[in-house]
């Protein structure tokens, strides 16, 4: 079955291009003008992935963003924000409710292609128990990590966290969502203690495996 695409923008030569290019791809595409609009076909239409601009009418991308992710149905879809606007602030307000990537424009077809294959191809850790990128192995069964074929030992947050990290590669986990994920919403956890097991889990795994996003979180680059 065709994966569902729906692209949100109040340009429609952007849409009309986007939709081209994806629907060559195999994509079923929807298309919606502002983020009103978009959260009522996301109801209707239950994508597999929402490419939203940020600059609409009547409702932005990042408030359309918020109340699309807190709707049961639509909790797990994925978000990217297409914008021409790049900056810093941007990228931390669209991660802070729930973005999954963000794209700038402007647009380049083969690459904005292979960005939401990436995206679409990310598996969430729940539906697997073996997650391999790279030279990493995480098994949740047996719970084991292996690097490069050696055996290492992680402490319990440590291996969660881990295998948080590596079930979606090069998608950016906010502190908030790691700490609701790994610690859960009755511990109280500071900030600090996600960056001395990030550290720990470095030391082990090696430093260019997770990446620090300033201000937001970490992504593993595997």
């Amino acid at each position: 079955m065709a994966q569902k695409v729906l692209i949100v923008d109040d340009e429609k030569d952007i849409v009309d291009l986007v939709r081209y290019n994806l629907e060559k791809e195999g994509f079923k595409c929807y298309s919606a003008f502002d983020g009103q609009e978009a959260i009522e076909k996301a109801k209707d239409k239950k994508p597999d992935l929402i490419l939203m601009d940020i600059m609409m009418p009547k409702m932005d991308g990042i408030e359309a963003c918020r109340q699309i992710k807190s709707i049961d149905a639509l909790k797990d879809v994925f978000v990217a924000f297409l914008t021409a606007r790049d900056e810093e602030y941007s990228e931390l307000a669209g991660f802070d409710v729930g973005a999954d990537d963000y794209i700038t424009k402007p647009i380049k077809p083969r690459i904005l292609v292979s960005r939401i294959k990436a995206i679409l191809g990310r598996v969430k850790a729940e539906e697997i128990d073996e997650i391999s990128v790279g030279d990493l192995v995480v098994n949740r069964n047996t719970f084991t990590v292996t690097v490069g074929g050696h055996n290492l030992v992680l402490p319990k947050k440590e291996f969660e966290l881990l295998y948080l990290l590596a079930s979606k590669p090069k998608k950016v986990f906010t502190r908030e969502s790691i700490l609701n994920k790994v610690w859960g919403t009755d511990v109280f956890v500071v900030d600090r203690t996600i960056d001395v097991h990030i550290r720990k889990i470095r030391e082990k795994i090696g430093e260019e495996k997770i990446k620090t996003i300033k201000g937001v979180g970490y992504k593993f680059e595997g």
